[in-house]
């Protein structure tokens, strides 16, 4: 089907007590992946490519992959700018046929952080595209932006920021970090609980990759709807090459490199699938 927007996907994800799983992509191999794995488990997902993915092989390149895959299943699949830097990249994103955007003016002040969104917001709506936002800082490294230390979403001015700005969904800090974790990261569930009971837009959990099962499922039950992972598939995807190269050295088909990585790479999404509640939620 064509692509959608992740409006529904994830007001379902709330109505159910589920999330959407969001996984990073960054070739046609992962792309293929991802949605064989949804698709296989009759769930709605979401597939998200950074700026720096974008700038590697730009904005229509995405769209046109996801697209062409998205038209051949009988999934929902969102399309969805991860961590956009600007305003500019955000409607370019939008320009570009995507069907979801995050604008993140987290690094931004307060203030700043509501007109950024406010003015992305604007222009999404009128192009029916929904708009991802972020309070607070998730800690780690994303992209090219780094955050040093965790700075939890303040659950009085998340309420705010969501009734200023017009946000579809919000990403809050509760402790994850992007990235693989060095230590056993502390999680806040308890602002979880406290955010959803002051917001009504669907809540989004940031730096999954690496977390818990258990943990990813109480964040789930506290009101988490979508539910992002990028650093592990890149780790199947690159370790499932390494390995055949190293049983193979003589070996120097793309195409079977390409293979392991997909396989490595759907298996991973469907155990996430899974974690997040989300199969056999396809609509």
């Amino acid at each position: 089907m064509a692509l959608v927007t992740s409006k529904q996907m994830l007001l379902d994800a709330q109505k159910g007590g589920y999330a959407v799983g969001a996984f990073n992509v960054e070739n046609m191999e992962m792309v293929k992946a991802v949605i064989a794995a949804a698709e296989e488990l009759q769930a709605p997902v979401m597939l998200q490519t950074t700026p720096s993915t974008v700038k590697y092989g730009t904005l229509k390149t995405y769209q046109a992959l996801v697209a062409a895959e998205a038209e051949k299943a009988g999934i929902p699949v969102c399309l969805h700018l991860d961590h956009g830097s600007s305003f500019e990249l955000a409607v370019q994103a939008i320009q570009a046929g995507y069907t979801s955007v995050m604008i993140d003016g987290s690094h931004e002040d307060f203030e700043q952080n509501i007109a950024l969104t406010k003015k992305v917001t604007e222009v999404a709506k009128a192009c029916g595209v929904t708009v991802e936002a972020e309070l607070g800082k998730v800690g780690g490294k994303e992209d090219d932006l780094e955050a040093e230390g965790d700075t939890n979403t303040d659950p009085a001015e998340a309420r705010e920021f969501v009734e200023r700005t017009g946000v579809d969904s919000l990403a809050i800090a509760i402790g994850t970090a992007h990235g693989f974790y060095a230590d056993t990261p502390v999680l806040d569930k308890e602002r979880v609980s406290e955010v959803k009971s002051l917001v009504s837009i669907p809540l989004v959990l940031h730096g999954a990759s690496g977390l818990r099962d258990e943990d990813i499922r109480e964040c789930v039950q506290r009101g988490m709807c979508k539910v992002n992972f990028a650093t592990e598939l890149r780790v199947a995807y690159t370790d499932a090459g390494k390995k055949l190269i190293a049983e193979n050295p003589d070996m120097f088909d793309p195409k079977k490199l390409g293979g392991v990585g997909m396989e490595a790479v759907k298996e991973l999404v469907k155990n996430r699938i899974l974690v997040c509640g989300c199969d056999h939620k396809a609509k």
